[in-house]
């Protein structure tokens, strides 16, 4: 929902820069929201910039417009000839504050860097509106980690996706009992952000299939001199939806029992693509979903205690309950 709020200010932003402005009914019509939404969007853009918009002269009402003031210019001579604009500018620092995964490497300073190029072309104004904008919302990843001493892994691997070079890695996976590296080469094909870690998927030749790599665990990296041809019918999106979490497998169908106590809080979110909730006259519900990962779906019904409880599949209610057991065995047994 906070992505949809930025989204609807750059798009007010926009209609508002026009020479002409925008009138009220207007932005109603080309935002699809309601008059109330537009009427708080006019504020918050004027407390952002500190000054109310200015009234287009000679347009009586109800088709008052308005537009930014003249005084509030962005004057960048350089992006001006690339047709930038100051939307796209308000876009930009968007983007700027959820780049907290990148920080402490050198693209988070590389980052501010331009953005401190970028800051000495502008305006006060235009400065003060866009970093007030910048601040609106904060992205903190969960538990993130620090990517500072992986700098140069992250480098060559963006290297070997841009130009589809094999590569040679030393690994060690989270499941790997011992703390043995594996040596193996793979072809880089996307990086993805999850939790505050860095992902990449990559095609093995030693695996034979496509592999999901945590960035830290990566501990060397070799460009070899071999290049590899992109794989047929590989969407990472479409496969990172179908999974609940980080693993993916078969396809699972699940009933979950939430007390109603929980049952807000599922309600008013999106689980799965394909999904369904049912509602009990007790108030708890029964939420039906298509994915992929029962390990991940196991822990997340385990993080709920006795407040979910898997209902099918079976094999996957017997995997929670074995789970309880081994919690029960590791205090003692029933209380």
């Amino acid at each position: 929902m906070w992505a949809n709020q930025m989204v609807g200010v750059v798009e007010a932003v926009r209609l508002l820069s026009r020479p002409a402005g925008a009138s009220i009914n207007e932005l109603i019509a080309e935002m699809g929201v309601e008059r109330n939404t537009v009427y708080r969007l006019k504020k918050t853009l004027e407390r952002l910039i500190g000054a109310p918009l200015d009234e287009v002269d000679g347009i009586a009402l109800p088709d008052k417009r308005w537009k930014y003031p003249d005084g509030f210019t962005i004057k960048l001579p350089l992006c001006d000839k690339l047709g930038l604009s100051t939307p796209e500018l308000v876009a930009l620092y968007a983007l700027r504050m959820n780049a907290g995964l990148f920080r402490g490497s050198v693209i988070s300073d590389d980052i501010e860097s331009a953005f401190v190029k970028i800051g000495t072309a502008l305006s006060p104004a235009a400065k003060k509106m866009l970093e007030n904008y910048a601040n609106m919302f904060i992205s903190v990843p969960k538990t993130p980690k620090n990517f500072s001493e992986h700098a140069e892994i992250i480098e060559e691997l963006s290297m070997a996706i841009l130009e589809r070079t094999t590569c040679t890695i030393c690994y060690s996976a989270f499941s790997d009992k011992d703390v043995t590296e594996k040596r193996y080469n793979i072809d880089p094909l996307h990086f993805f952000e999850r939790d505050g870690g860095l992902y990449v998927f990559a095609v093995s030749s030693h695996y034979k299939t496509v592999l999901l790599l945590a960035v830290e665990r990566i501990s060397s990296l070799e460009l070899t001199d071999l290049q590899f041809v992109w794989p047929k019918d590989f969407d990472p999106v479409a496969l990172l939806k179908k999974a609940f979490g980080l693993y993916w497998d078969d396809p699972l169908e699940v009933k979950i029992w939430f007390s109603a106590d929980q049952a807000r809080y599922i309600s008013e979110r999106q689980w799965a693509q394909e999904q369904k909730i049912t509602e009990s006259n007790d108030g708890s519900i029964v939420l039906w979903m298509k994915t992929s990962g029962w390990y991940d779906v196991k822990k997340w019904v385990l993080s709920f205690g006795a407040e979910a409880r898997v209902l099918e599949p079976a094999h996957l209610k017997d995997k929670v309950r074995n789970e309880v057991g081994k919690m029960l065995e590791g205090y003692g047994g029933y209380v």
